[in-house]
């Protein structure tokens, strides 16, 4: 009698250990996915000359970044381009905690006295010389494979904005698929392709499409580690896998090399 409630005590003990351990393994491997993901606004400048730059960089430095930090929005990232053709455009990535955040930051601008007076120049520009000639926005839903942007290390360096464009809706979830689930997203780290972001565009150009950032201390270590990214046996093996062919999946990739303004929290 004894001899068969320890044997039943030793089979449930090793079935809840087995749980647990399960458990455990599972929690790991969704722990990524646990995380709520965050909305980024990628906003890109289009501007005719020195004068509006300046006028936008200043609005960011001195008024928007202060003001969208006092309401909790931290990490904004602003930049130029690192070879642009004529006038550089200026990139600006905003990062929300949820989509209500991001609803709700315009009305709480209007009515920050101190951002509106920070900014008159930008905000109150006549039509005759404007602070910059269009806005193009993007709203980006970050990737469950990393659901918050990372900051790099503050020193000198360059970023890499790509765009991954599909041909389909389904053609796009599997290519953030292959980010998420698939592992892209462990080899671009470890070769040393450092992830800023992923996002998915969920408003904007050139829909379905995807978002990234990376960067870089200079392009001897972009050409580098790209190179190393191409030759990864991981990587060779998972873009192999029928389905996941990056010429059934992405149609175009659009790439924009960049700098940090002086004043750039990323």
């Amino acid at each position: 009698m004894k001899r068969r409630s320890f044997v039943k005590a030793s089979m449930l003990t090793g079935s809840l250990t087995g749980l647990a351990s399960m458990m455990t393994s599972a929690s790991g491997k969704d722990f990524a996915k646990s995380s709520k993901p965050e909305f980024y606004e990628l906003r890109v400048y289009t501007l005719k000359n020195a004068t509006q730059q300046k006028l936008v960089e200043d609005y960011f430095q001195n008024a928007a970044i202060p003001a969208l930090n006092r309401l909790g929005v931290k990490n904004v990232g602003v930049f130029t381009e690192q070879k642009p053709e004529g006038q550089t455009k200026l990139f600006a990535i905003i990062p929300f905690n949820s989509i209500k955040d991001f609803m709700d930051v315009t009305d709480k601008l209007s009515n920050d006295a101190t951002h509106q007076q920070a900014g008159a120049a930008y905000l109150t520009a006549p039509a005759s010389s404007p602070a910059y000639d269009r806005i193009q926005s993007s709203l980006l839903k970050a990737f469950a494979g990393m659901p918050k942007i990372e900051v790099p290390e503050n020193k000198p360096r360059i970023f890499e904005l790509r765009r991954y464009e599909s041909a389909t809706e389904a053609a796009g979830k599997k290519k953030i698929g292959m980010f998420n689930e698939v592992g892209e997203i462990a080899i671009f780290k470890r070769v040393g392709l450092t992830p800023v972001f992923f996002g998915e565009t969920i408003i904007g150009e050139m829909r379905p499409n995807l978002t990234y950032m990376l960067t870089f201390d200079d392009m001897e270590e972009h050409d580098k580690n790209w190179k190393m990214f191409g030759s990864d046996p991981e990587w060779k093996r998972i873009s192999a896998v029928p389905g996941y062919e990056n010429s059934n999946i992405v149609s175009r990739i659009t790439r924009t090399f960049l700098v940090p303004t002086s004043f750039s929290q990323v």
